[in-house]
Order: structure tokens, then C-alpha cells, then sequence
């Protein structure tokens, strides 16, 4: 799996649905903009089309983003690129599009990794064997991340291949009964992907001696930053990379001038 971060920073900047503090979350515009600010990864959603295809998008129904009626499944994707899925960040954002997941691919391709997640209870209709057919279409295999918090879709994405890089998704309300350490071992999870009030010192210390990559979600405020950047984790799910670019800049400095 490719998690490297920039030679000029130890922490991986993750782009939470793109740099979407800023542009509308998990468009074309939100992925380019975190590419620009130099961000090491992508983080995105997926979902199926009416029609079977693997499209971009967060919530279970479409009217936040969109202000449409209905969920991603009722429409097909001819349907769902003529909805406007930026105006209500702003209307400078008015005719931003919902993306296809080959569209990422073809425009992450060389130039950044992609956390590409997919939702508890969703695979029935075979989104993963879908999305992970287009990742080796574009041979993308090495740079993407699959995660999830559903345990069942990690499972089924490791019998659809070996090698796959997947990440556990955990919050602590989700996984109650659920012995972390236990399921990362017997499913050859690649990646830790934690939420910042569900990690723990001691886990961090025992990843990192299992080699287990500790991503932490998601962190938009300035002293989180540094304190999960002092805490040594791998890297860094947030709304703003160029805030993160920023403070590692700042703490890099004060590393060398010591």
C-alpha cells in the first residue's frame, strides 16, 4: 500500500470528502482544490446508482447536497449528473456535479491516493466488487484505501482479493463488543482509521509495533492538529489540508530549531 506522505512533513493530509471546508464536499472542484493545497490522500464516499454504478456521495438521501427529493439509488446517473450539487455551499459552487468513481480514479491517477469508504449495510448490491473492478481497471490497486465501518464489507472485500489495502472505520458507540486488535489481525486490515475521541495512547504504541498505519478522523481545529501531529499518528483525516499543510510546517520548524 502507498501511504507516503510529502518529504516535506510526517504526517499524512488526508482530504476529507476534498477540501470541503472550503468547496462543496465530494465534487470535482473539492478534490482538485485539495490536490492543489497538497493534500497526500483523498477520502470519498460511494454509493450505487439506479443503474449500477459507483457514484460520489455521503449522506443517505440526497437533499442536503442537492436539494433533491430521494436517495442515490432511486436515480441513475444520467439523472444524478443533471442535479446541482454545489450551489448550497455557495452559488459560486451552482452546477458543481455528483461524480462518478471512475471519474475520481481517472483524475487521482498519478497524482494521489484515495480512501474510498463504503457504508455499513451497502454491498448487497455488489458495490464492492464493482468499485474494486474499476480500481484495477486503472490499475490504482497500490494507491487506494478501501474502509469501512461494517466489518461484513471488509470481510467480502478481502475474499474479492488478497492484497487490496482495507481499513477498519471505528468509532467506540459502533464497536462495543468488537476487539479491535482481534479483527485486525484475522482480516489482515492494512489501516486503523479512528475517530479522534475513540483513540487511545496505548492503541497508537501497539500499532505502530504491528506496522498497523493509525489514521485519525477528522480533525478541522488547530490544537487537535498538533496534538495528534505530537502523538505520532500516521496521518490526518480533515476538511482543511492546507491548515494541516500549515501546522506541520510550524511544527517541523520547531523540531529543527530545537
Amino acid at each position: 500500500m502507498h501511504l507516503a506522505h510529502s518529504p516535506d512533513h510526517q504526517v499524512l493530509i488526508i482530504a476529507h470528502r476534498g477540501a470541503s471546508a472550503y468547496y462543496p464536499e465530494n465534487t470535482m472542484i473539492a478534490f482538485r482544490k485539495a490536490v492543489e493545497m497538497k493534500a497526500d490522500m483523498l477520502e470519498l464516499d460511494i454509493q450505487l446508482s439506479r443503474d449500477g454504478i459507483p457514484v460520489i456521495f455521503h449522506d443517505d438521501t440526497l437533499e442536503r447536497c442537492t436539494g433533491q427529493i430521494g436517495k442515490i439509488s432511486d436515480y441513475a446517473l444520467a439523472e444524478l449528473k443533471e442535479m446541482d450539487a454545489g450551489s448550497w455551499k455557495s452559488p459560486d459552487f451552482t452546477g458543481e456535479q455528483i461524480p462518478a468513481l471512475e471519474e475520481v480514479l481517472e483524475f487521482a491517477k498519478n497524482k494521489i491516493t484515495v480512501n474510498i469508504e463504503i457504508k455499513p449495510g451497502s454491498d448487497s448490491n455488489g458495490i464492492a466488487q464493482k468499485a474494486l473492478r474499476l480500481v484495477k481497471d486503472y490499475k490504482m490497486e497500490h494507491y487506494v484505501l478501501f474502509s469501512s465501518f461494517d466489518p461484513e464489507i471488509l470481510i467480502r472485500l478481502r475474499t474479492l482479493s488478497d492484497t487490496i489495502p482495507i481499513a477498519l472505520l471505528y468509532e467506540k458507540n459502533n464497536h462495543r463488543d468488537r476487539n479491535v486488535f482481534d479483527f485486525i489481525s484475522k482480516y489482515e486490515i492494512n489501516a486503523f482509521n479512528c475517530s479522534r475521541w475513540s483513540i487511545k495512547k496505548s492503541w497508537i504504541k501497539k500499532l505502530k509495533r504491528k506496522h498497523i498505519p493509525v489514521l485519525i478522523y477528522t480533525v478541522n481545529s488547530r490544537w487537535q492538529m498538533k496534538k495528534f501531529i505530537k502523538q505520532g499518528i500516521t496521518g490526518i483525516f480533515t476538511n482543511k489540508p492546507d491548515l494541516l499543510r500549515s501546522q506541520l510546517v510550524v511544527f517541523n520548524k520547531a523540531k529543527q530549531d530545537k
